[in-house]
């Protein structure tokens, strides 16, 4: 087993840690779903901000939580409820996988969520940083994970002269330095130092093994399936060929691409209650 602290020494924890929560102190960043400790809340929060930028998600938290507060609120909805709060903020089954766990909740934990990362990580759309995130900022428990902010910042600070870093490499000084007492504040600390080194240099995480280029949006397949849903929450009667036509009018370089789009988000159940009528259903 690696020690961090036979590579760095003790003393090189402790000054970065000092570090961080130095610039912490002078600089954390203050965003609604900080000032709370509603697990719900914070579930939401996190998926929301799974791959989306908090100035995005910001305002759309808000209007998700005035609309459906609890999660019994969330899991009575409707798929088109849900899915019409969350245009705009992309990558819609995030949007489904929220719904599920609120239902999930409701019918198997009495409307309390597990405050286990290894029940959390069942749950669907819930991967291990994700569920380790959840529980850190809901319940103040000492969880382990690596997020891209918190990525950036023990590569910019351990390995900031190598190139392809594995994270099982980082891993160690993350388990190494989480502080045990305060671990929800610990990791908005390295959130928050994660997005200034950004933009002090060209992105830390660059370094890391794990890093690729975000594929353009324009013109891609998940352009097409967010076009789907808001096509079909505006419309409330669309037959596929109606669907199709606007579908061309907006795309007409994909259309070769439509029938299988939709083939496979009939398959994932992801259009079925938003379009009863759609391709036969």
């Amino acid at each position: 087993m690696f020690y961090p602290e036979r590579s760095v020494g003790i003393h090189t924890l402790e000054t970065f840690k000092q570090t961080v929560w130095d610039f912490y102190k002078e600089n954390k960043r203050d965003f609604v779903w900080r000032q709370t400790v509603d697990p719900y809340k914070i579930v939401v929060s996190e998926i929301m901000l799974q791959q989306t930028q908090t100035h995005r998600v910001a305002p759309k938290f808000e209007l998700f939580i005035a609309q459906f507060p609890t999660f019994q609120a969330l899991a009575n909805a409707s798929t088109s409820e849900v899915l019409m709060l969350w245009v705009g903020l992309g990558y819609n089954r995030r949007a489904l996988a929220l719904h599920s766990i609120a239902q999930r909740v409701m019918e198997e934990y009495n409307g309390q969520l597990p405050d286990s990362v290894e029940t959390l990580k069942t749950f669907k759309g819930l991967g291990h940083a994700t569920a380790s995130s959840i529980i850190a900022f809901a319940f103040n428990k000492p969880t382990e994970f690596i997020e891209t902010n918190v990525r950036a910042v023990y590569l910019h600070t351990f390995f900031n002269h190598q190139e392809d870093v594995h994270d099982k490499e980082l891993w160690p000084f993350v388990c190494a330095t989480v502080d045990k007492e305060r671990p929800r504040e610990w990791y908005y600390a390295l959130m928050d130092y994660g997005v200034h080194l950004k933009k002090l240099y060209k992105n830390p995480s660059k370094k890391s093994k794990h890093h690729a280029a975000q594929s353009p949006f324009k013109g891609s397949d998940r352009q097409v399936r967010g076009a789907i849903v808001r096509l079909l929450l505006e419309h409330k009667s669309l037959t596929s060929q109606e669907l199709a036509k606007h579908l061309f009018a907006m795309f007409p370089d994909k259309h070769d691409n439509f029938e299988s789009i939709i083939a496979g988000m009939l398959k994932e159940n992801f259009i079925k209650d938003l379009q009863s009528g759609l391709l036969g259903l």
